[in-house]
């Protein structure tokens, strides 16, 4: 989440003020409960459930919490019986030190209706401690004119035990000089006291060794020990007096290690050894001997470590004022802590939601505690979160807060939230405390699945490989989770002659799109169909897109002749008039291509010709026409092989072959030739003759050159007349090309003709006919030609 760089105001919730709004609180009443110390963690103290009239599953129903007020998790409750236990174990020493009754304060709290309950734990004490002695010797100078009866106080003994486990009395080793009491000070702790039984003579005895026992009250008693030794000295007969005692003083928590407190005056009127006085603590406990330190010879005191008002607000200090004679004289010092604000605020989570959905109405995120250790103004706590946010801080008991939701929130415009919750003191400086909550808004169903465009247009190239991917459909979701998770499926299509499922199917995860089969072209040249994107929220949300699926030509297919016709069962021959001039129009070879495009665009070619350069093919259109005029010397009979090509890549193409009879002249354009049928024994006899002419000729000498080539071209002649006469002419119609013999390249009319074979020697000639279903007379030109017997001879052949 992006800091706001401009800081606008804070609502700021004073936590001193009168609670803004109080849900249901229970009374005012603290309910208590006791334990030993030193008790297993997990050892039942209460059935809490119980107490609350509550059962054991509506704690966990109304997420019940236990603050106690020392910040510390020392109770946790369990959700399934609803008790009460220990977290850890508790040592009453550790705390309430030597403070009696030692109860530990907590607060339960429940949500849904927010409620909290009082409570006090009395930690009992258990005699876990001996009494000790703060020294393991102690010394004492006694004159000795010291009457019997003298009192001489000694340093206690320190039990960290209370009540009846704590220290008793004291007892001392038989002897015949002293005896021991126990005495209460004025703090109630019991400290020892000699009594001195008989005079004393240090002639006789200049020392004495004592055993000093301290007893506690338990069952079995427990005990601590410290040797006592007693110095007889010379007669000193003034003690040392403080100047002014009780000292008073304060000191600032703040104030650092070996500050100096104060200095402390005592006074002794003997001369001498006798009068010179040396400080020290008196019956000091172990907290303010690791506190308080003073000079021996100049009676200042000084800290030895760091003050906290919040623990200790004052102490008293016992001093001991003793001069060379071995007299004392005791003193005391009050030194009052004063408070600095030196605590920042604390703020404890006691609930916290982490996730909240989407849409919701007013929900609780968070119920927190606040408080400052400091006391006064500087105890006093200010609580407040942006004003940016849609939350707000509710006050709901004593210092406790709820962070709820202002407004319902939208994932989709933010879906973090980090809110900084800002406690801060009213003490001079002011401290401040941050605790940042990060909230999730979890998602809604409520985006259907969007397409990346309006609509999709794919290619695919015809003749495309099975399973191919030919593209991919995109879709997004604005949610997230499987919420976001879209699944691609395809709509039936309302075309029932598509079957879809044959042809197109997607990848249900990724939107890829696979084409089933080979598509072709000329079969199917586009189709549409829609796509669905599904999510998988609850309830799902779905969206469409149209496809558009266009099929790309390839060149697949070759040319294909419609004229003339390959498959006949007889090859078509077209007739040619001798006296066709340059340019005449013999026939046109007619071929389509299934393709489209460029791959559909077809050209002519001539590859191969009987009579090379009598013939020429247009390429755009395939009119066959003559380059030259015939001549005797041209072949009757012409055979021509034609490549039709289209312009692809790669490039197809089909041949077809063309015969081509030339004809001398002829009255109607249609002339029905039958065929004769060649003789293929005689064929290959002529053609055997042919070559064993061809050998002798080249192994004959000279002389015979000339008859050789005479017969040679009596057998070509026989050769060529033979060929003519064996023509064959398919039966039945010739095609409707128009042959014109005046030049015209046209005839007005139909006509047809038949041709006759006569006899069996190879000799035949044309018979004409006259015009069937001839609308027209015949010409004059064609008249002439019936009449003349110049064509008639023409057309016959021996």
């Amino acid at each position: 989440m992006e800091r706001l760089e401009r800081i606008h105001p804070n609502r700021q919730v004073m936590a001193f003020t009168f609670m803004l709004v109080l849900v249901q609180v229970c009374s005012e009443k603290t309910t208590q409960y006791s334990i030993l110390e030193e008790t297993e963690s997990g050892s039942f103290v209460a059935h809490l459930a119980k107490d609350l009239d509550l059962r054991p599953g509506d704690l966990t129903a109304r997420s019940a919490r236990v603050v106690c007020d020392d910040y510390k998790q020392r109770l946790v409750l369990d959700p399934e019986t609803g008790d009460l236990l220990l977290r850890e174990k508790l040592d009453r020493e550790e705390l309430c030190v030597s403070l009696e009754p030692c109860v530990l304060h907590f607060q339960v709290s429940l949500e849904k209706p927010v409620q909290f309950l009082q409570g006090e734990l009395l930690i009992q004490d258990i005699n876990d401690h001996s009494p000790e002695f703060p020294d393991m010797e102690m010394l004492l100078k006694i004159p000795e004119n010291s009457q019997p009866g003298t009192l001489l106080p000694l340093n206690l003994a320190q039990d960290l035990d209370v009540g009846s486990n704590g220290l008793q009395h004291y007892t001392v080793n038989s002897n015949s000089h002293f005896h021991v009491v126990t005495r209460n000070n004025s703090e109630g702790k019991k400290y020892p006291e000699l009594v001195q039984d008989r005079a004393l003579d240090r002639e006789e005895q200049a020392e004495l060794s004592l055993t000093l026992t301290a007893l506690d009250g338990g069952d079995p008693p427990r005990s601590g020990t410290a040797m006592v030794r007693i110095l007889i000295l010379d007669i000193n007969d003034n003690a040392p007096e403080f100047v002014n005692t009780p000292y008073e003083v304060q000191v600032l928590e703040s104030s650092p290690p070996d500050s100096p407190v104060l200095t402390v005056l005592a006074q002794d009127a003997d001369a001498g050894i006798f009068g010179r006085v040396s400080y020290g603590l008196f019956q000091a406990s172990d907290e303010i001997q690791q506190t308080f330190s003073i000079n021996e010879v100049t009676g200042e005191i000084r800290l030895r470590k760091g003050l906290d008002f919040e623990k200790v607000k004052s102490y008293h200090v016992k001093i001991e004022a003793t001069d060379g004679g071995g007299l004392s004289g005791k003193g005391a010092v009050l030194i009052e802590v004063v408070d600095v604000n030196d605590n920042a605020p604390e703020l404890t989570i006691s609930s916290l939601t982490s996730s909240v959905p989407e849409n919701a109405p007013e929900t609780i995120i968070s119920i927190f505690r606040v408080g400052d250790r400091d006391s006064g103004e500087n105890g006093k706590v200010v609580c407040s979160i942006p004003e940016t946010l849609p939350f707000i801080l509710k006050s709901t008991f004593k210092n406790f807060y709820s962070l709820v939701t202002e407004s319902p929130l939208d994932r989709e415009t933010r879906a973090e939230y980090n809110i900084t919750i800002t406690v801060t003191d009213l003490g001079t400086p002011r401290l401040t405390t941050q605790h940042t909550i990060t909230v999730q808004v979890s998602d809604v169903n409520d985006n259907a699945p969007a397409f990346t465009e309006t609509s999709y247009t794919l290619f695919v190239q015809e003749n495309n490989s099975p399973a191919l991917h030919i593209g991919n459909i995109s879709a997004t979701d604005s949610d997230s989770g499987s919420n976001a998770h879209i699944t691609y499926s395809l709509l039936p299509t309302h075309d029932p002659q598509l079957d879809l499922s044959s042809l197109i199917s997607i990848n249900a995860d990724n939107g890829q799109l696979f084409a089933l089969r080979a598509l072709d072209y000329e079969a199917l040249q586009t189709f549409e169909f829609h796509v669905g994107a599904t999510d998988q929220g609850s309830p799902e949300l779905r969206s469409q897109v149209l496809v558009r699926v266009l099929v790309l030509d390839a060149n697949d297919n070759a040319p294909f002749v419609l004229y003339p016709l390959q498959n006949a069962s007889a090859p078509c021959t077209e007739l040619l008039p001798r006296a066709a001039e340059p340019g005449y129009l013999v026939t046109k070879v007619v071929a389509v291509d299934r393709d489209s495009g460029q791959n559909a665009w077809l050209s002519f070619q001539l590859l191969k010709a009987t009579e090379p350069g009598l013939f020429n093919v247009w390429a755009h259109n395939g009119e066959v026409r003559t380059s030259r005029l015939l001549s005797e010397r041209d072949a009757p009979k012409h055979r021509l092989l034609l490549l039709v090509k289209d312009n692809g890549d790669p490039q197809r193409s089909a041949s077809v072959t063309l015969h081509v009879l030339v004809v001398d002249g002829f009255s109607q354009p249609y002339l029905p030739l039958p065929e004769v049928a060649s003789d293929p024994e005689h064929d290959d006899k002529e053609m055997l003759t042919l070559y064993l002419v061809i050998a002798l000729a080249s192994v004959s000498s000279l002389f015979l050159l000339s008859v050789l080539l005479f017969v040679g071209l009596r057998l070509c002649r026989r050769a060529r007349a033979s060929s003519l006469g064996g023509c064959s002419v398919p039966e039945g119609h010739f095609p409707g090309h128009l042959v014109d013999i005046n030049g015209a390249r046209t005839l007005s009319q139909s006509y047809q003709y038949e041709v006759c074979l006569r006899g069996e020697s190879g000799t035949g000639g044309f018979e004409f006919l006259k015009a069937i279903n001839s609308q027209f007379p015949p010409s004059e030109s064609e008249r002439k030609t019936e009449e003349s017997p110049t064509l008639w001879n023409s057309f016959l052949f021996i």
